[in-house]
């Protein structure tokens, strides 16, 4: 069945108006009069419902049942990415969604290449809203991962977190494996450089902070390829991927 993010209460017996970009996408499917849908508005559990009146631009449906199932780790990972150049955002936010992170954190630093005004950061977090709730769709979520605000690495590391934070540095003397096989599974913040990785004195700052440093390999991998790899790493180690 086709699976749909729904921006309201949802209940048993409902009659609702779907959204116009869901309703676009049933003419696209072709869904007819009577088909099922699951919908689902990030409060936890999906709901099936039957198309009831489609319309040119508008779609009805009548929500029948509820299912209370989830597919959510049992820990919570936030991705805190330094925004890559061009169009990489989009892939890493679509895929961190796909393998569970709860979190996403963009953040300026030192090296990044992109750099956004209030009002173009706010356009983006809107854009990138979308593709949270497309790829929650898509890969069976019923709850969306939190998307912070674009903030400067600076204040963001210094502010205090009841999570260990993790950041990826070909320099360190221990991997991410290996951290991962000797800690139970628990909350984390995964933080990702831009092209360029963090500065000394950025990599220094997340130290005091209480941040570990680790690596992943000998090998130095992308911005768009770190954190969905330490993502990876830790659902593979920790059963995230049974």
């Amino acid at each position: 069945m086709a699976r749909f993010f729904y921006p309201s209460e949802l209940t048993i017996g409902a009659i609702i108006s779907l959204p116009d970009a869901v309703a676009h996408h049933c003419h696209v499917l072709r869904l007819q009069t009577g088909a099922p849908v699951v919908l689902f508005n990030g409060t936890g559990g999906s709901y099936v419902a039957s198309l009831l009146e489609i319309e040119k631009k508008r779609v009805s449906a009548e929500v029948k049942t509820f299912d209370p199932a989830e597919v959510e780790l049992p820990y919570a990972l936030t991705l805190a990415q330094a925004l890559p150049e061009s169009s990489k955002m989009d892939w890493i936010i679509e895929k961190a969604v796909e393998l569970g992170a709860a979190g996403i954190q963009p953040c300026t630093t030192q090296r990044c290449v992109t750099r956004l005004s209030a009002e173009r950061a706010e356009k983006r977090r809107l854009h990138w809203s979308g593709i949270i709730q497309s790829a929650s769709e898509q890969c069976g979520r019923n709850r969306l991962a939190h998307l912070g605000e674009v903030t400067d690495f600076t204040p963001w590391i210094s502010q205090q977190d009841i999570h260990k934070r993790l950041f990826l540095s070909p320099h360190a003397d221990l991997s991410l494996a290996d951290w991962a096989r000797h800690h139970s599974p628990q909350a984390l913040t995964l933080m990702i450089g831009p092209e360029g990785g963090f500065t000394a004195q950025e990599q220094q700052l997340a130290l005091q902070h209480g941040a570990i440093a680790l690596s992943m390999g000998p090998r130095v991998l992308r911005t768009e390829t770190a954190g969905l790899a330490a993502l990876t790493t830790i659902n593979a180690l920790w059963g995230g991927l049974s």
